[in-house]
């Protein structure tokens, strides 16, 4: 590739920084990319337990600001993934952008370009809806401009994918030139807009509530049911698959599952939700069945919270919400920690190690990415001009 400082028959060599528990990792894996990952950055200790148990490399555990143009040159990277963290920029934070403490590790990185000696040739940035309007994305830009990138930004989320999955999120592509992108858009699933939503004179999309209730509804029929995704299907022991994250020994089940009771030796116990919590916040909770086409987004809070972290799962068949006199009678539960992983199209393969707790795994799983989204994205990426 003209431009490329990466020879023939070789590949590309990436950088991965907040590399949480391998969700770039897995979407570079999966786009197909002949590419290694010759280091991976992330200051939390819990998602780099969980990053080696399924890597067998340990990221680099330390302050990102402390590294300096000659460390990363000494990597002679062409690529960076990047997703920081996205704290200083969510609609329930106090969205201090820059000036949050939290943004400095990624304007520190974006410093560290025009002084390289071996600048990425190019850049993959993940974060959240309302990155696109903050002071720390303006930064971004000049930077990128300033140094040669050419970019194209996007808001996607899962649903665009056939995934029943409402996760949207900001990504921007750079590619330093002369490089160039190909000449085919990425606009398979573009279904905001024609082409990149930033940056080219295109109209901003930036929040669902934006398209016409029609294209939802037309969209959503793409989608494959929520069943598809699950890892227990429903009371009878033979449905419920086996898995590392479920109690070991099931008993037999004391009653039949038509009556809708709760099954005391049901290795489902530990994710139903307490009546209490239905009583206090049922009308707030986002209810779905096996048969939906769309679930909300799971947050770090899920299983600590009900109310707006994410979706509960309907367990009792042939009920829909309308047709039952209180909602104890649908026996809610939380969607397991393996299902949410399948939302975020981790592979079969990803575990967590066993000293990590249910709530920790449901908020590092909360803090990571869509593989289902990144991966075509860094197909498209990595796409040579023609």
């Amino acid at each position: 590739m003209e431009g490329s400082s990466k020879g023939e028959g070789n590949p590309w060599r990436v950088l991965e920084f907040y590399s949480g528990i391998g969700g770039l990792r897995y979407s570079l894996m999966k786009a197909g990319v002949d590419a290694v990952i010759v280091e991976a950055f992330d200051i939390n200790d819990l998602a780099n337990d969980v990053y080696e148990h399924n890597f067998g490399h340990r990221p680099h555990q330390g302050n990102i600001q402390t590294l300096s143009a000659v460390d990363l040159d000494n990597y002679e990277a062409d690529v960076w993934l990047l997703s920081p963290p996205c704290q200083p920029y969510t609609r329930q934070g106090l969205q201090k952008g820059s000036s949050d403490a939290r943004a400095s590790s990624f304007l520190k990185i974006l410093e560290l370009i025009p002084e390289s000696s071996r600048p990425p040739l190019m850049l993959f940035v993940e974060n959240v809806v309302g990155f696109e309007t903050s002071d720390t994305h303006a930064k971004m830009i000049t930077m990128l401009r300033g140094n040669h990138f050419d970019t194209q930004e996007f808001i996607l989320s899962p649903l665009q994918f056939g995934i029943p999955y409402s996760r949207p999120r900001y990504f921007c592509l750079a590619k330093r030139k002369p490089l160039s992108f190909a000449n085919t858009q990425f606009n398979n699933v573009l279904l905001w807009a024609p082409g990149p939503i930033l940056g080219h004179e295109e109209s901003m999309v930036t929040s669902e509530e934006a398209v016409s209730h029609a294209y939802w509804n037309k969209l959503l029929e793409t989608c494959r049911p929520i069943q598809d995704f699950l890892e227990l299907k429903n009371f009878r022991g033979e449905d419920i698959l086996e898995s590392a994250d479920m109690i070991a020994n099931v008993s037999e089940f004391a009653k039949d599952a038509d009556e809708g009771n709760v099954f005391l030796d049901n290795p489902l116990n530990q994710y139903f939700v307490p009546s209490s919590l239905v009583e206090r916040w049922g009308s707030a909770m986002d209810i779905v069945f096996p048969e939906s086409r769309r679930c909300c987004c799971f947050t770090k809070s899920y299983f600590r919270y009900v109310k707006g972290t994410g979706s509960l799962l309907a367990t009792i068949p042939g009920k829909m919400k309308n047709e039952v006199s209180s909602l104890q009678e649908l026996c809610l539960r939380y969607f397991t920690p393996r299902e949410v992983a399948n939302f975020h199209s981790f592979p079969e393969d990803f575990q967590f190690p066993q000293h990590v707790s249910l709530r920790q795994r449901y908020a590092l799983l909360g803090n990571s990415l869509s593989v289902g989204v990144v991966a075509p994205l860094l197909q498209y990426l990595f796409t040579q001009s023609s």
